[in-house]
């Protein structure tokens, strides 16, 4: 049980550097764009000439 007095509050700390990291993400923009990112990845590139 002595082991619980260590493991909360690693696990509280953990915790509250997980939130805000997800609460720096939404400050900075990270999730403004979903559809945009997504549908990059589909993008060719093949519409360059090529270089002979």
């Amino acid at each position: 049980m002595r082991v619980l007095l260590y493991l909360i509050p690693i696990a509280l700390f953990l915790g509250l550097i997980g939130l805000g990291a997800f609460i720096w993400s939404l400050k900075s923009g990270q999730y403004e764009d979903l559809d945009g990112e997504a549908l990059r990845i589909l993008d060719d590139d093949d519409d360059r000439p090529m270089k002979d």
